[in-house]
């Protein structure tokens, strides 16, 4: 089962070329350079490379709310582009001549659309801690879905991300996410970084000493 996870930016979406029946969507998917909110026992940041290859290589869509129903664009059809520069992931989208393209067009302009989200599965990550010492997920690669504008720009929590921890960890998800819960997530990081130091275990020994040292 494929896992998408949805993160979101909260920087203005403006529309440009406006003249009644065509406008111009601009805005950035992703901003890098700073850290999410707390996910649920961690933090997350997007690593400026992680769109390098996926944004060359997928047909991304663009979709109001990640609603497949609303489509506003789509690479393929020229109508999506997307780039990535120092801030974060850009993109320049033109709406369609539709109801749905002159509503969401409508609602930008009035200020009541402000933020920008992006629908991805992780292809490659790592984790560490912040200078805090607080569990950080850093996403180096990922498969991109679809992006566009949204109405609620918050960061969601993913249980995707910690889908991936569990397995590095080899540990069961529901032990993972209760670590996440209790805000516990350092220790399977910190024993994560010990094992990466102490070098090769055999998978039976790995499983025991991260039982051992985690609980």
């Amino acid at each position: 089962m494929i896992t998408y996870e949805r993160r979101t930016t909260a920087d203005s979406v403006e529309l440009r070329g406006q003249d009644g029946s065509h406008a111009v969507l601009n805005g950035y998917a992703s901003m890098f350079g700073s850290y999410s909110r707390n996910l649920g026992g961690f933090v997350e940041r997007i690593d400026p490379k992680a769109f390098t290859k996926t944004i060359k290589e997928q047909d991304v869509r663009s979709l109001f709310n990640h609603d497949p129903s609303m489509m506003l664009g789509r690479i393929g059809a020229g109508t999506l582009r997307l780039s990535v520069d120092e801030r974060g992931l850009a993109y320049e989208n033109d709406l369609p001549n539709t109801t749905l393209g002159r509503d969401v067009a409508e609602l930008i302009s009035r200020g009541d659309i402000m933020g920008s989200s992006f629908g991805f599965r992780a292809v490659a990550d790592s984790w560490g801690l912040t200078e805090d010492k607080y569990p950080l997920r850093t996403v180096t690669e990922c498969s991109l879905r679809d992006i566009g504008p949204c109405t609620f720009p918050a960061y969601e929590a993913t249980e995707g991300a910690l889908s991936t921890l569990a397995a590095r960890a080899e540990l069961d998800i529901v032990e993972v996410r209760s670590l996440a819960d209790e805000d516990h997530l350092y220790q399977v990081i910190e024993h994560l970084q010990s094992i990466d130091d102490i070098g090769r275990e055999t998978p039976t020994e790995l499983v025991t000493v991260r039982r051992r040292r985690v609980f």
